[in-house]
């Protein structure tokens, strides 16, 4: 089915929350692209429950009560009907008072964990099943017992580093190490040198965008990509390429989804993709995706409950359940479950070595 029913009913409007600016904005252009394509599949099989869908993307870049304000300005207008993308919890928690019992808000991005605010349903990774399998992984396999914890200083860097240290008890890790920097604004030279001089089998990079990229150029200018391994929750396909191949040697990320992945939903979503956009599209990456999956997940949360009701809509998330380019992702309460792998960098792109 068409927009021929979609098109004769009001639009269902989407705010994309996406960053165009700061640590973050360089993968924002991904953000938008894969949007771009989701909006159009969803339109050409009907829409969701017979209405076009349309987005508003909001830069999710700006500083968080800026972003909250923009936000704000549209539900007051009644111009969006529900809130979605990839943005730093900081701007999560600042969303959330704007939006609660208001509209639906499906948040894509990892983050660190038990967001349990009515109406927010979180479709990205957590640490238990991104971070703490693949430090066992790293331990069994590298040797690597004794890490450096470096990140920006924000709610998702300090709240998966308490995570962190639970797992290093877990696992019987040492933890040699923490520091945290300004959001855009760090001393990575002074930071690349408290870590060259610690006692570490590897760095745990918690950094955002722009931030992993400085810190990667530094880590390497001193020679530690020769050392020791870093391993990173949030580590995609842009953040490599402006590393530089040389920078990225011994790298490691753990995610839900991998442009690389050979599975036939992620490899038929990289063709949709570049017939769309053309093989100068913006690179395809975890951060866009998971965009793609916040849509994707509305539509079928929205189809359970037979309307894009607030109410309806907290009654019905538990379990449902889609197949996409992750595999099949299903809801326990407000939080997705899916399948993460381990890819090592291999110059500017991943190799998948094994799902955790």
């Amino acid at each position: 089915m068409g927009l021929g029913v979609a098109s004769r009913v009001s639009a269902l409007r989407v705010a994309l929350v996406v960053p165009l600016q700061g640590p973050a904005g360089l993968f924002g252009p991904s953000c938008e692209a894969i949007s771009e394509l989701a909006v159009r599949e969803l339109n050409d099989t009907g829409g969701i429950l017979g209405r076009e869908v349309t987005l508003e993307v909001v830069d999710g870049g700006a500083p968080p009560a800026q972003v909250a304000s923009a936000v704000r300005r549209l539900v007051d207008a009644g111009e969006i009907d529900a809130v979605t993308g990839w943005h730093i919890s900081s701007v999560r928690n600042a969303l959330a008072p704007v939006l609660a019992d208001r509209v639906p808000y499906v948040y894509t991005s990892l983050y660190e964990g038990g967001e349990s605010r009515s109406g927010i349903y979180c479709s990205g990774e957590i640490p238990r099943v991104q971070i703490q399998p693949a430090l066992r992984w790293l331990r069994d396999n590298c040797g690597a017992r004794t890490w450096f914890v470096a990140g920006d200083d924000y709610v998702w860097p300090r709240g998966s580093a308490s995570a962190i240290r639970r797992y290093a008890r877990e696992l019987d890790l040492q933890i040699v190490g923490e520091a945290f920097v300004g959001l855009g604004s760090g001393d990575m030279a002074r930071l690349v040198r408290r870590v060259e001089t610690s006692v570490c089998d590897g760095v745990l990079m918690l950094f955002v965008g722009q931030d992993a990229v400085r810190f990667n150029r530094q880590f390497a200018a001193r020679g530690l990509h020769e050392q020791m391994l870093r391993f990173s929750p949030l580590m995609e396909e842009n953040m490599l390429l402006a590393s530089g191949a040389e920078a990225t040697r011994n790298l490691f990320a753990s995610a839900a989804y991998f442009r690389s992945l050979v599975t036939a939903d992620a490899m038929d979503l990289l063709g949709r993709y570049v017939h769309l956009h053309g093989p100068a599209a913006p690179p395809l990456n975890n951060a866009a995706e998971s965009c793609y999956e916040g849509l994707h997940t509305f539509a079928e949360l929205a189809r359970r409950a037979g309307t894009p009701d607030l109410r309806a809509l907290n009654a019905a998330i538990d379990g449902v359940a889609y197949d996409g380019p992750r595999g099949t992702v299903e809801f326990h309460g407000q939080q997705a479950a899916q399948h993460v792998h381990l890819a090592a960098a291999h110059g500017c792109d991943f190799d998948p070595i094994t799902r955790l």
